[in-house]
């Protein structure tokens, strides 16, 4: 097995975990409050594959997102995420989601990043990505695709599953 397969796999294997997880909830769990400043698993969901089209399709690719193009206005969320930064944690707590919508959305933006992982060769994850605004200087493509994304969608993976936990359903499917 090659790099690109490796990190190919690993996005299957999140993006399986994540929809097997998601798989039951109800758009009450979806939108249910926590107590603290935890964000509802709704926005979480959203903010995962946005956050995916956005990072892999604009800083990678250098390429509009699915969100700009056929899924301008489809993304399933009632407004769509902001960028990072403190305008997050309002957006989550005040957005509604359409799971189906989301659903369909995070199968397209799936999709397009296993088509264009597939394109790549093991050369390709050491090009450099600029990634001066996060204080991070250049850093070689692998650590954005392979690393940090990969890590965003398990984190909040985790939270979804705990804030299920919370509801009394069952987080993870296993």
């Amino acid at each position: 097995m090659d790099a690109v397969d490796l990190v190919r796999s690993q996005y299957k294997g999140a993006h399986d975990l994540l929809e097997a997880t998601m798989q039951d909830v109800t758009p009450e769990q979806a939108h249910w409050a926590p107590p603290g400043i935890a964000n509802p698993l709704g926005a979480s969901y959203i903010h995962i594959v946005g956050a995916e089209d956005f990072i892999l399709s604009g800083m990678v690719r250098g390429t509009a997102p699915l969100a700009a193009g056929p899924f301008a206005g489809k993304m399933g969320a009632s407004e769509p995420p902001p960028g990072p930064g403190p305008g997050l944690d309002a957006w989550a707590r005040r957005v509604k989601v359409d799971l189906a919508q989301v659903r369909e959305y995070a199968q397209a933006v799936y999709k397009q990043t296993d088509d264009w992982l597939a394109s790549l060769s093991s050369a390709d994850l050491d090009k450099p990505i600029d990634m001066s605004s996060f204080g991070m200087g250049q850093q070689p493509m692998s650590v954005l695709v392979a690393g940090i994304v990969i890590q965003h969608i398990n984190n909040h993976l985790g939270e979804i599953s705990c804030l299920k936990g919370l509801q009394g359903a069952k987080g993870y499917p296993f």
